[in-house]
């Protein structure tokens, strides 16, 4: 994996973090809005902070599908946790380990352990 496509995903799984529990927040919040207490409206604050997180979750996810040439399923999955609440938890997990095989066939390949 070469520099620019390891700092793709690395950025990826960076923003899918804060991108997953605000959106959480944003939907436990509504939840209780509609609920529990009418006077308690977060959406102003919460909802453009947890819209611009989303639109660099998806350019991020652009640019590491662009890089990683990611098959067209796998792409969409990932795009497709980023609309569930709490889905870009999964999404880091996912990457987290990506990066590791990643690092260990590389190992793997310098050491002339395998031909990968």
């Amino acid at each position: 994996m070469d520099l620019k496509t390891a700092s793709a995903i690395r950025r990826l799984r960076l923003i899918s973090v804060p991108e997953g529990i605000s959106w959480i927040i944003l939907a436990t919040c509504t939840v209780i809005k509609y609920t529990v207490a009418s006077g308690f409206d977060v959406a102003p604050v919460l909802g453009p902070i947890h819209g611009v997180l989303f639109v660099l979750y998806v350019i991020f996810w652009a640019d590491a599908w662009n890089r990683t040439k990611w098959a067209k399923g796998k792409a969409a999955l990932y795009f497709a946790y980023s609309v569930i609440p709490g889905g870009g938890l999964v999404i880091e997990r996912a990457l987290r380990r990506e990066a590791e095989d990643a690092v260990i066939a590389s190992r793997a390949r310098k050491e002339g352990v395998v031909n990968a």
